[in-house]
């Protein structure tokens, strides 16, 4: 499936290859500038020296704007990469699709030949920026913020080892249990698309013989099977949102009530408590970023099953020349 899609890519590799190398340069910019607010605090502020806080303050509004103009061409460059990456898979589809003979699009059903050429296509352009960009992004935030973090406080740092477990559960529980509700909702999709697709085609005959009530219910019907699911499986997607507040909260209140005990002790500084909260910040929106990617990834592994299926689908028309 992976193979299929890449292939998809085309014309945009370029564009594909810079949004990660761009968005890994924006990570190290934003790394750097915790530790050098924590020299600014513990050099310039506590000591009272004006040529350290103007020297730093300088370097920090610096990298400041590095890290944005980063941000801003990986942006650009995984916008660029995404809309054309859905442009080709939708073209692909299409021009497949008119070679279907007969038996071919009744396996699929027009719907959801509908529904694969448009909803499911927007889900994998959605999780397509966000692994060449986010799925860069988080993994790679998480590594240098921890790195660092290890650098300023190694017993204090292990305080993030301790959220992961509860981290890993949660996710695993999540996705073992919205996939399936994800996969019936699609099918719900293609139901719906197809009953009105008869209805609008029919629709002489539904006048004719006073079926509109009929009609009407087998649309509500097909409706109601995607409320069902879309409301489960979102309802099972909302346990992300407590869960990463928890772990967030819970390493905030741990690292400034040990880190106060350090201070006190002598065995740390004001500044690298400062510099610890934001590594700590930054490794908990990092696994913010990856749980958001975890879910969309969720979301759009079924579409991407439904797009390749058209991609794969032999055709039942064969040349007769090729018999000859």
């Amino acid at each position: 499936m992976i193979k299929t899609l890449l292939k998809q890519i085309g014309e945009y590799k370029k564009d594909t290859i810079m949004t990660p190398i761009t968005a890994t340069l924006e990570v190290v910019m934003e790394v750097i500038i915790p530790m050098l607010m924590a020299y600014l605090i513990d050099m310039g502020i506590n000591q009272g020296d004006m040529g350290v806080i103007w020297k730093m303050g300088l370097l920090l509004v610096l990298c400041a704007l590095v890290s944005l103009a980063f941000g801003v061409l990986s942006g650009f460059y995984g916008a660029k990469a995404s809309t054309g990456f859905a442009r080709n898979l939708r073209k692909d589809m299409y021009y497949k699709v008119q070679s279907y003979s007969f038996s071919n699009i009744d396996k699929f059903s027009t719907g959801s030949i509908v529904t694969r050429l448009t909803t499911d296509v927007s889900n994998v352009q959605n999780a397509f920026q966000m692994m060449i960009r986010i799925a860069v992004r988080a993994p790679m935030t998480l590594i240098f913020a921890m790195v660092m973090a290890f650098q300023v406080n190694s017993r204090l740092s292990l305080v993030f080892l301790a959220v992961l477990p509860i981290l890993a559960l949660g996710l695993g529980f999540i996705s073992t249990r919205a996939y399936p509700a994800f996969s019936r909702m699609f099918k719900h999709y293609d139901r719906m698309n197809t009953v009105v697709q008869e209805n609008l085609r029919g629709i002489r005959v539904v006048k004719a013989f006073v079926r509109e009530e009929k009609e009407t219910e087998k649309f509500v019907e097909a409706s109601d099977h995607i409320r069902k699911d879309s409301s489960l499986a979102e309802k099972i997607l909302a346990f992300n949102s407590p869960l990463m507040q928890f772990c967030m909260y819970a390493v905030i209140l741990l690292i400034s009530w040990f880190g106060a005990k350090f201070i006190v002790s002598g065995t740390m500084t004001t500044g690298q408590l400062m510099s610890m909260m934001s590594y700590a910040m930054q490794v908990l929106m990092s696994l913010m970023m990856l749980t958001m990617i975890f879910v969309m990834g969720t979301m759009s592994r079924a579409s991407a099953q439904r797009i390749v299926e058209i991609l794969d689908e032999q055709s039942d028309i064969v040349d007769g020349q090729k018999n000859l």
